[in-house]
């Protein structure tokens, strides 16, 4: 008896994962993500399907990923506009066109899908609603003190944390606070995409070996943080510092290339 009682049994979530327990909330969370009927999203760990079944109503087609083989098929034929994909969100394609991603992260795993969602920037990620642990919401959230990661994506994202939920609008309970963080596309990026590269070498540099050996001290004048340290400049100051350095302008042959030549000037 106790073993078929147990083989019917809802399946254990995964120690990080946390449910949403109202769907009262969920629908909350979509509302204010302003998503849409011509919308594609993703419900990155969609688990029991309770954000997943408020996206449904509001989106034109819902992609649910779920690692867990028994969650994933639970999910399947609930709704006509919903691709259930079980698989590790880290690893899953993304979709080619553009789309959004409201989501309730297990917490366990958010670092990994964040740099799966944001680290190329050339993603047509439109805006990303993630509901993560409240530690993590406050440290990218604020521009300062930086990080290489919150410079990075700050250069294709505005950042904000949405709101703030407690452990008990979730079940079970984590053991802290979580909060709804937010990536929307940037407009105009403060760093060419075509640069993104260098950009990327050029910060990564900058919080290991200091400014002083990725810019000059007449470049660090020239973006006005010569006495700054890595951590005191938000993605706006590292973007401005970058296109002041040497490393940010482009060479002759890259110049010539893209015809950025002037007129009167001559080719080496």
């Amino acid at each position: 008896m106790a073993g078929r009682r147990a083989s019917r049994a809802r399946p254990s979530p995964p120690r990080s994962q946390h449910f949403l327990r109202s769907a009262t909330l969920a629908a909350e969370l979509v509302a204010s993500a302003g998503i849409g009927a011509s919308d594609l999203v993703l419900d990155v760990g969609a688990g029991t399907g309770r954000l997943t079944d408020a996206l449904a109503r509001a989106a034109r087609r819902v992609v649910a990923i779920e690692v867990d083989p028994r969650l994933a098929s639970a999910l399947r034929g609930r709704w006509a506009n919903v691709e259930v994909v079980c698989g590790d969100a880290t690893a899953v394609a993304l979709p080619e066109a553009p789309f959004r991603v409201v989501a309730n992260l297990p917490f366990a795993r958010t670092t990994g899908i964040l740099h799966a969602l944001l680290d190329d920037a050339a993603t047509p990620l439109v805006q990303a609603d993630l509901v993560v642990e409240w530690a993590v919401a406050h440290k990218h959230g604020v521009p300062w003190p930086s990080s290489v990661n919150g410079v990075l994506w700050g250069a294709a994202y505005e950042v904000c944390v949405a709101r703030r939920l407690p452990r008990s609008a979730f079940t079970p309970a984590p053991a802290v606070d979580a909060g709804v963080l937010v990536f929307r596309r940037r407009a105009r990026p403060l760093v060419p995409p075509d640069r993104a590269a260098a950009y990327h070498r050029f910060v990564a540099d900058g919080f290991r070996r200091g400014l002083p050996a990725v810019a000059s001290r007449r470049e660090r004048r020239a973006a006005g943080v010569e006495q700054a340290t890595a951590r005191d400049l938000d993605a706006h100051a590292w973007a401005a510092l970058f296109g002041c350095s040497s490393r940010g302008s482009r060479g002759p042959r890259e110049r010539r290339d893209r015809g950025e030549w002037s007129r009167g000037g001559s080719n080496p």
